[in-house]
């Protein structure tokens, strides 16, 4: 019996080669109709044998293209037209858009087979790309998905490559950014200094590898931005690298030929190998097996990718050429990675000798991602490139249009409606007026191609963080807006929760650098017991003054003479350790005088001020160059072997650590080697977690514990309080595919906002709300009056 249906498919269905597919399957089942992309997703109209039609369905899902994702098949009975053949049909849309966009893909196996197939028209072509690779995320200005609206509409076909474009049975049908080196983009290799151009196309790639032979610095042109590259193993080239970006210590991103060089330098997992060759090729932190002098000092990692464009393949290809290179973004410290040339060239002339550009633009910067390995799973430290902007689906759905405007340092914003949380790409720490900008227009880009329209504006509680007083301006401008005001550490648990889709109350461990506390204080080192429309906190590190402000994260020597002045009084001095001797006296009278008069000494409860203080105490690091760097090296010092913790106090849920630094100079004095007493202190912190655990189920009858925080990138920490916690058990729960650190803040945010919007806890709030109006101590140490404009 002849039927008729109408199917709509939905998820990640667009610019993966799914129309292509779905042409193939029916006519392979003798269907006849259409099918195109819309607003929504893929419509089909399908007509034939109800026997062939229940096949079809069927393989619908279970053979669709390696690169898609499907949320969701709908179908119903249709009345019959008579179609006589099936077709691919012109994309139809309106404004009313819901359809999902894939992330740009590394450059697939068949692809590169013609990139060096010398018989084949694309040979050494750096654009080649099909519907299984290359660009989206990147490049698209609007959807549905076609070239039109993309930034290779500036480029016309030739006639080859249209044929291919309009063929079904071709790969390249409909890959929008299909293109040959009659018709495409093309590279170009320009001077710093002089701006002249030293070559195009494969002469201009020739030229790059032989500069970096050289030990020169090119800037190099790839899918988000331009990367700052050079010969990972001249160790003159990195340090020039590294005197002109000014980034003394900070670890460098490396991208090699392939796994045979990293396994020189590396252990390499099998789940490591997964990830590494994955379509998505993030950058993977790896244990070092042979150092590489320069890249990652004082460091148990390297942080190694593969080739993702054809670029990249085609720098690694000749026998000759460099088989390491250094691939760090492209930016000035502090702002975002550049991704327009002129921009490029005006940021990074002095950083670098050359630049290896290109005419096809990119409409969306995106940084590569980064993530690790534990227990054979996926962790993220950074979503960028590769999973941006496929969406989470949300533990529950949201019934308004929110926008989550997250942290201030690793900024990601976050997008909401009905069971989908677009998480943004990795913006930066919003610090200045650049990074800020790549914010404002990241959201407006994400509105505009997911028609999300807030009606909900989700913030952190912080005054002084520029994506809060984003919020404020929105609120300003529209009072109608619904407000939600977010405690930091409260998000960052509901972001683990959201990401393991689990509800219910849990025993949450937030710890972290700071976030702002609900008694104007800075948190860090907290214990909560939470859900996603409230918390309660229930014990926490006890608070220290932080002499200087922000200071203190810049020079963690502060932090340890704050935690020894606090136990020994002014005897500290007379410790006889070589810490206290090389102290600047005159300094520490200055930041003792401040902490007396509580002046520009803000109260802080923070676990990585913890361990900021005890790296300096150790010698490890009293002077950070780059976030967390104290807390890193102290890590990285660490020996793995289990020692035994040092002694705390807990007194009415207040954790105490003075026993830990009295125990600390003791095993100084007694000449115990740096890798045990790191190891010790880090047991340390692990069996403060399983105690105030242990005390909370007792009180609450709890057993599922959501661990948070940037604190938690901390392998050594992370392994111990997990088995332990295990042992003793917990259910545990860490986020696998958000960053643990503020990068998960926003989606925490939306989470808890749906909560509170369903249980009715928000109400619409004008900006002279008293939750916006705050007296509070900022970390700077002035005291500020929150008023949005």
């Amino acid at each position: 019996m002849r039927k008729a249906l109408q199917i709509l498919v939905k998820g990640v269905v667009q610019g993966v080669g799914f129309r292509p597919f779905v042409y193939r399957l029916a006519t392979s089942h003798n269907l006849t109709g259409f099918v195109q992309n819309n607003e929504n997703g893929v419509l089909i109209e399908v007509e034939g044998e109800e026997n062939y039609l229940n096949e079809f369905l069927r393989e619908l899902e279970s053979k669709s293209p390696p690169l898609s994702r499907i949320d969701g098949v709908w179908y119903e009975n249709h009345p019959k037209v008579g179609y006589l053949r099936f077709s691919i049909g012109k994309s139809a849309f309106n404004d009313n858009r819901d359809v999902l966009v894939s992330p740009d893909i590394a450059t697939c196996d068949e692809c590169l087979a013609e990139l060096f197939n010398p018989s084949d028209r694309r040979f050494q072509y750096p654009f080649i790309n099909c519907t299984n690779c290359g660009p989206r995320f990147t490049i698209i200005r609007d959807v549905p998905y076609d070239r039109p609206r993309t930034t290779m509409c500036e480029f016309s076909m030739c006639d080859s490559c249209r044929e291919e474009y309009e063929n079904p049975l071709d790969r390249r049908f409909h890959a929008q950014p299909n293109a040959c080196s009659e018709c495409g983009p093309e590279v170009e290799l320009v001077g710093a200094l002089e701006l002249e151009t030293k070559g195009r196309e494969k002469k201009a790639i020739k030229e790059a590898i032989r500069l970096l032979k050289d030990g020169k610095i090119v800037a190099i042109k790839g899918l988000g931005g331009f990367h700052l590259a050079c010969d990972a193993l001249n160790e003159e080239a990195v340090r020039n690298l590294r005197s002109r970006k000014s980034r003394d210590s900070k670890p460098f991103a490396l991208m090699s030929k392939d796994l045979k060089v990293i396994n020189r330098y590396c252990e390499v997992s099998s789940m490591e190998k997964k990830l590494l060759l994955s379509p998505r090729r993030p950058i993977v932190l790896l244990t070092k097996k042979k150092d590489i002098r320069g890249i990652a000092p004082k460091n148990k990692y390297l942080g190694f990718m593969l080739p993702y464009t054809p670029i990249h393949h085609l720098l690694f290809n000749p026998p000759d050429a460099p088989s390491v290179l250094v691939m760090t973004s492209g930016n000035i410290s502090d702002e975002p990675v550049s991704y327009k040339n002129g921009d490029a060239v005006t940021h990074l002339k002095n950083i670098a000798d050359y630049f290896l550009t290109h005419n096809r633009k990119i409409h969306t910067r995106c940084d590569d991602s980064l993530v690790g390995v534990f227990e054979g799973r996926e962790v993220t430290i950074r979503r960028s490139r590769g999973y941006v902007p496929e969406p989470i689906e949300l533990p529950s759905n949201s019934e308004q249009h929110i926008l989550a405007c997250g942290a201030e340092l690793k900024n990601t914003f976050c997008l909401a409606k009905d069971n989908y949380a677009f998480l943004s790409h990795y913006i930066g720490d919003l610090e200045n007026l650049e990074v800020l900008l790549a914010f404002e227009e990241g959201i407006q880009h994400f509105e505009h191609i997911f028609s999300i329209y807030p009606t909900v504006i989700a913030y952190d509680l912080h005054p002084e963080y520029l994506s809060t007083k984003y919020a404020g301006e929105l609120l300003a401008r529209n009072p109608k807006l619904l407000a939600v005001g977010v405690q930091h550490h409260h998000a960052h648990i509901a972001s683990c929760m959201a990401d393991n889709r689990i509800d219910g109350k849990v025993i949450g461990v937030a710890f972290d650098g700071l976030g702002y506390g609900t008694d104007g204080n800075l948190w860090g080192g907290e214990f909560l017991v939470a859900d996603y429309s409230r918390f309660k906190r229930m014990a926490h590190l006890q608070y220290v003054p932080m002499p200087g402000g922000v200071q203190a994260i810049r020079e963690p020597w502060r932090m340890a003479a704050c935690y020894l002045w606090r136990i020994y009084g002014d005897d500290f001095l007379k410790l006889g350790i070589e810490f206290t001797d090389g102290m600047d006296k005159k300094k520490w009278r200055v930041l003792k005088n401040s902490m007396e008069h509580d002046i520009n000494s803000p109260l802080t409860s923070s676990i990585g001020r913890l361990f900021d203080a005890v790296s300096a105490l150790l010698g490890i690091c009293g002077f950070s160059t780059y976030e967390a760097q104290a807390a890193i090296e102290l890590e990285n010092a660490a020996s793995n072997e289990y020692h035994s913790p040092y002694v705390y106090e807990v007194e009415e849920n207040i954790i105490k650590p003075d026993g830990i630094f009295s125990g600390i100079v003791g095993d100084l004095k007694d000449n115990i080697p740096l890798d045990i007493i790191a190891s010790r202190f880090h047991s340390t912190v692990a069996d403060m977690v399983v105690n105030m655990c242990d005390r909370m189920r007792q009180e609450l009858h709890l057993g599922r514990v959501v661990l948070s925080g940037g604190v938690f990138q901390n392998m050594i920490l992370l392994g111990r309080v997990v088995n332990r916690l295990r042992d003793g058990g917990f259910k545990v729960y860490i986020p696998h595919r958000i960053p643990v650190n503020d990068g998960g803040i926003s989606l925490g945010q939306v989470a808890i906002a749906i909560a509170k919007i369903k249980k009715q806890k928000v109400s619409i709030i004008n900006p002279k709300s008293e939750i916006l109006n705050t007296k509070s101590q900022d970390p700077y140490g002035q005291y500020l009056n929150f008023n949005f404009p």
